[in-house]
């Protein structure tokens, strides 16, 4: 089964804190070629797609590498990478990594993944900024024609809730706008994250998986309880029809416990290519459902966490 993210990369902060360093990444091994190149590279402050997002302050995207600031197209494009989406992630005003998510071509390629933008100070709806959409053409189509006001639509829904929202089974989940489009190439569960400015900006990235192409096998977002000392299963979606609620049950996972305590503890995304290196209970539990890699996602409004999100390939 092909995945629809070909490629995650970490960027961090060195020590001098004036450019961003290489710090992990997870692929094939057909892209190991590309990740040996990014291992010696840094990027200042505006310079390439994670520099971008650094400067930026708020996710940015890339769909086409030609001609434009990514500063490895010929790399990029042997590998068979045609789209990148960087997230960067902030504890206040510090930068604590940028996370790349790379895409690639490919005869039966079908998912997306989106970013929506609002400014408050001059519309009440939010509209597409660009998105990568594999070869769901028609499905391209229409969601570059749409806008979704506050609260309709997974664009819209996320910029209401201010909180990560995974929606599923679109044709009962009328909550998702273009389900019936979706439907029709395959898209089944879609992701979405939202990033707030304090100018009136809000940004959304969604993220559509679909079955023969998904982003991840199983979606997840975790939260803090009410006391903040732990955090608890919020929403997920698992591929293999897996009750998430009841697997999870009142499981808790403490600050600094495996890759989504560590997205916790250090504000930084988590990205782990063997989940047998970890031994919490939640690594165990992923390895039963063979599951063998994990991203955690820390969204962090100003300093104060408001989920983890989680995605195991």
């Amino acid at each position: 089964m092909k995945s629809f993210v070909r490629m995650v990369e970490l960027w961090v902060p060195d020590a001098s804190r004036t450019h961003l360093a290489f710090g992990g990444s997870l692929g094939t091994e057909d892209l190991q070629e590309f990740r040996t190149l990014s291992e010696g590279i840094r990027f200042g402050y505006g310079e390439g797609l994670p520099g971008k997002a650094w400067e930026s302050r708020h996710p940015v995207i890339l769909t086409e590498f030609s001609n434009s600031y990514f500063k490895r197209t010929d790399a990029a494009k042997a590998a068979g990478l045609t789209c990148g989406v960087a997230l960067p992630v902030f504890v206040g005003e510090s930068l604590t990594a940028v996370m790349v998510l790379f895409c690639g071509d490919d005869e039966k390629h079908i998912g997306a993944i989106e970013l929506w933008h609002n400014d408050e100070n001059r519309s009440y709806e939010m509209g597409l900024v660009d998105g990568y959409y594999g070869t769901a053409d028609m499905f391209e189509f229409n969601s570059r024609h749409t806008k979704f006001p506050r609260g309709f639509g997974l664009p819209g829904r996320v910029w209401k809730a201010d909180r990560p929202l995974i929606i599923k089974d679109f044709q009962n989940a009328k909550s998702f706008l273009r389900w019936e489009e979706a439907s029709e190439v395959g898209i089944n569960c879609a992701l979405g994250i939202p990033y707030r400015m304090s100018d009136g900006n809000t940004w959304v990235v969604s993220l559509l998986s679909a079955q023969a192409t998904p982003i991840a096998k199983r979606f997840e977002v975790w939260r803090p309880n009410e006391s903040g000392d732990a955090l608890v299963f919020e929403s997920g979606d698992c591929s293999g029809g897996t009750d998430l609620t009841s697997l999870y049950g009142d499981r808790r996972i403490a600050n600094g416990e495996g890759a989504i305590g560590d997205a916790w503890a250090t504000g930084m995304p988590a990205l782990l290519g063997d989940l047998s290196l970890e031994q919490s209970a939640y690594a165990k539990t992923a390895r039963e459902a063979d599951l063998v890699q994990i991203v955690a996602f820390p969204v962090i409004d100003d300093a104060r966490l408001k989920a983890v999100v989680v995605w195991l390939l």
